[in-house]
């Protein structure tokens, strides 16, 4: 696996086919994929076909991105960007139940926002989530997102829409300090 970019905790790479097995393990997950919208994969091979066929990088240089813990290159989940039908930007992210409340989720967003905006010069991105999903609303929350509005996402009715520009995202955190670790 290539890094791409990493934090003090975490490194991002991106989906590749050997992630298939974590990744099946990963949706397999009920209370994981609770308010996801998402269906599991049916097989590894099912897994394994999902990230063989997955190709954002090629047409927008971004996508989602596998998530590992740096201390001992462990697959923690995934996190990174979507462009969406309408041209929107979405942040996502997804995570081992293992790695909740470690404050993974936030380092990994926060970071996905900074080469959002830092390194695909993007000016606004959007999260969705559940309206009953609290942990994601905090997440989108603490990296500094605010809510827009309510409307269905992924088959979930009762869904809630955060957004944060470029703009907000520079006074959160400085868009001129240096990422932490090398960007390749």
């Amino acid at each position: 696996m290539q890094k791409l970019f990493e934090t003090d905790r975490l490194k991002f790479c991106k989906f590749s086919e050997t992630d298939a097995e974590a990744f099946y393990l990963l949706n397999s997950d009920e209370e994981v994929m609770r308010y996801t919208g998402d269906v599991a994969f049916e097989s590894i091979e099912a897994s394994r076909a999902f990230l063989f066929n997955y190709d954002p990088y090629s047409i927008t240089g971004f996508g989602r991105w596998t998530v590992l813990l740096k201390s001992t290159n462990t697959i923690i989940g995934w996190c990174g960007l979507k462009r969406l039908e309408d041209g929107t930007v979405d942040l996502g992210y997804r995570f081992f139940k293992e790695y909740w409340n470690n404050g993974y989720a936030t380092e990994a967003a926060k970071a996905c926002l900074k080469e959002g905006f830092n390194v695909y010069g993007l000016d606004e991105i959007i999260g969705r989530t559940a309206k009953k999903n609290l942990g994601s609303i905090r997440v989108l929350e603490k990296i500094g997102m605010t809510f827009f509005k309510e409307a269905p996402c992924e088959g979930i009715e009762n869904s809630v829409y955060y957004k944060i520009t470029k703009q907000n995202f520079g006074r959160i955190l400085p868009l001129n300090t240096p990422p932490k670790g090398e960007i390749i």
